[in-house]
């Protein structure tokens, strides 16, 4: 498909990590449900955004089995190669911003569905964890790096019946959450080395913000499977 690009969001300083997401630019070239849901399934188990208007932002975030009414990366990557303010996916109205080496967006808490935090008492203990550990339901785990400066070490494990993904690398969407339970602003390296930002804000709100690449060329022998930049 000519018209998909595939990103890495939440990279590290040196471009490499960050989530893999996959763009189709012109959502009119899958109109329909069907179509949609195939393509998702056919480029693997990250998430897709179709985007239905790129000067009004309309958006629409899937994952294989998913339709998503809110998601974090996926709206961090479109935001930035788009370069727009506003995106609208189905749970309301994103607010984004460049700050030249980070692209942000401004989302709700309220919006985070599914996913649960727990802190661990040290950096060992997280990165210790097997992939998944042991429980049910999308877990958040966490620990303090450094309190004071509000680094954190954090690792996600969807945890999801099927068990395709043990581990996502970054998650805009447990950020959020996270940001909102602490109240205060993060500086969280996730899964082998990604690094997401965030701040709460005064209403209520919380931005969420990375550093967003193209991934590399994909591998000939998968196209649809870029190779990872580690």
């Amino acid at each position: 498909m000519n018209d998909l690009d595939v990103l890495r969001v939440f990279c590290a300083g040196d471009g490499r990590y960050g989530n893999l997401l996959g763009v189709v630019r012109d959502g009119r070239t899958c109109p329909d449900d069907a179509s949609r849901q195939a393509l998702a399934a056919e480029l693997g188990n990250r998430q897709r955004v179709f985007v239905h208007a790129p000067e009004r932002g309309v958006v629409d975030i899937r994952t294989p089995g998913t339709r998503m009414s809110f998601a974090g990366h996926p709206l961090v990557g479109v935001a930035w190669l788009l370069d727009i303010e506003e995106l609208q996916p189905p749970a309301g109205s994103v607010w984004a911003r460049d700050d030249g080496e980070f692209t942000w967006i401004t989302a709700r808490p309220e919006w985070v569905e599914g996913k649960r935090t727990r802190q661990y008492d040290s950096v060992a203990e997280v990165e210790a964890l097997p992939a998944p550990p042991p429980g049910e339901g999308w877990l958040y785990a966490w620990a303090w790096e450094d309190e004071a400066a509000g680094r954190v070490r954090a690792r996600g494990f969807p945890r999801r019946p099927d068990g395709v993904i043990a581990e996502d690398e970054a998650t805009g969407s447990a950020a959020i959450l996270l940001t909102a339970e602490l109240d205060r602003a993060l500086n969280i390296t996730q899964g082998a080395g990604s690094q997401i930002l965030t701040a709460p804000g005064a209403d209520g709100t919380i931005e969420v913000g990375g550093r967003v690449r193209f991934a590399p060329p994909a591998n000939p022998a998968n196209p649809a499977n870029p190779a990872h930049p580690a």
